[in-house]
């Protein structure tokens, strides 16, 4: 059976692009809804998000008045909510999995508030379009409150009617996210999930700072719930094998860090040394954004490594990096920042140049740029994970092969036995 159901969790861009994301729903729609005034705009929903009728406390607690008194309360000025419509098919995912997911993904105990966004326009609701939602609604409102309870949340007030309306809003509120795709998922969650009452299960193992520099990713409380999330994460963090440590982590697992970026958008991504924060970034990134603002935390700006890998500098000859290269046993040299391997010293030669030389690369790690520099014409070497500057290749290596000329800087070695 195909279902309509309404929910308002706050700004409605993150919260259609959650529901989007859900198996089994079929479209979400953002508008407005729970108002006393007919075709509301953007600009009108704004305008009276800061209204405050003495009724406007008991339309949130709407179940259980009289006819009288609702009646009376339609009097009143209420503004709408931003709302998204959810239309889903039944035998994918149930009502229960929708509205148990609507609790979860915000804080229905903040009144005309969803973290930094402030308004009656960003108030909680569901809106319901059969008795059995209703049911549903009210039931689960009702263990969520005690879960909240037992981790020292309030009351809360969302609020929960029969639909009565709902206004499409402006299409270029529709996919906001998905057009905009720099951008970040506001996460207002509580981090209380839906779990047996007296279960011992944890939403969130505690992440412990580790000593020295490491990365952490501030995710959503509901896994899987951030499209940004999972995009930086297919993007960036599934290919790093650097050797600073980064975790993936909800902002309510942390536990001993001194972190003073605000952790409510996800992803969040901070550089964190001694459980220190030293370098933040709220919203998805880039690849390249991040191995730049990595290059800055792990090489220092103003090094010989980052001149070489940011600025296309030049190792000095026999540099004392080198020294220590050229004559490792085996293995494998990696990218200093990603850590994904780009030479094998098994095509390792001395070129008697004073840089690293081999004769080929790891298969699709590195990428040509043509080089006109200085008045020359050479190519380039970059990695493809990193984008860094890794040296240039010239045709003059041993038995007609290639001579890949390689900054030692800007790499790093790993013995085979601990590849």
């Amino acid at each position: 059976m195909i279902l309509e159901i309404f929910f308002a969790a706050g700004c409605f861009w993150g919260v259609e692009k959650n529901f989007e994301s859900i198996d089994g729903v079929i479209d979400v729609v953002s508008g407005y809804s729970g108002g006393s005034y007919e075709d509301p705009s953007y600009e009108d929903v704004l305008k009276n998000r800061r209204i405050q009728s003495e009724s406007f406390l008991s339309v949130l607690k709407n179940i259980g008045l009289s006819d009288e008194e609702k009646n009376k309360n339609k009097t009143a000025l209420i503004n709408h909510t931003e709302t998204v419509k959810v239309i889903y098919d039944t035998t994918q995912v149930s009502t229960e999995y929708l509205v148990k997911n609507f609790w979860e993904i915000h804080d229905p105990t903040q009144l005309d508030r969803q973290g930094n966004d402030v308004g009656n326009n960003y108030r909680s609701a569901i809106y319901w379009t059969n008795e059995d939602q209703k049911n549903i609604a009210i039931e689960t409102g009702q263990s969520y409150q005690k879960l909240l309870n037992a981790k020292g949340y309030g009351e809360i007030v969302t609020e929960m009617a029969a639909l009565e309306s709902f206004w499409p809003a402006e299409n270029y509120h529709q996919d906001y996210l998905l057009r905009n795709p720099n951008g970040y998922c506001p996460d207002h969650s509580t981090g209380v999930k839906f779990v047996e009452l007296g279960s011992n299960e944890e939403f969130g193992q505690e992440i412990m700072p580790l000593g020295g520099k490491e990365i952490i990713v501030i995710g959503p409380e509901v896994e899987g719930t951030c499209l940004f999330c999972l995009e930086f994460e297919r993007k960036v963090t599934s290919n790093y094998q650097g050797t600073i440590p980064l975790r993936s982590t909800p902002a309510s697992a942390l536990k001993g860090y001194d972190i003073e970026t605000p952790t409510w958008a996800t992803p969040t991504i901070i550089f964190v040394e001694d459980g220190k924060e030293v370098w933040s970034h709220q919203g998805i990134m880039s690849s390249e954004e991040f191995y730049m603002a990595l290059g800055d935390f792990k090489l220092g700006i103003g090094s010989e490594a980052h001149k070489v890998a940011f600025n296309d500098g030049t190792d000095k000859r026999f540099c004392v990096q080198y020294q220590i290269f050229k004559d490792t046993p085996e293995g494998i040299f990696v990218d200093k920042l990603s850590g994904r391997a780009l030479f094998d010293t098994a095509y390792r030669f001395d070129s008697k140049s004073g840089w690293l030389s081999f004769t080929q690369p790891v298969n699709n790690e590195v990428y040509e740029v043509v080089d006109n520099s200085y008045g020359m014409t050479r190519t380039e070497i970059r990695s493809v994970s990193s984008d860094i500057h890794l040296g240039h290749v010239f045709n003059d290596g041993p038995n007609g092969l290639p001579r890949y000329c390689i900054n030692a800087t800007v790499l790093e070695f790993i013995p085979r036995d601990g590849v």
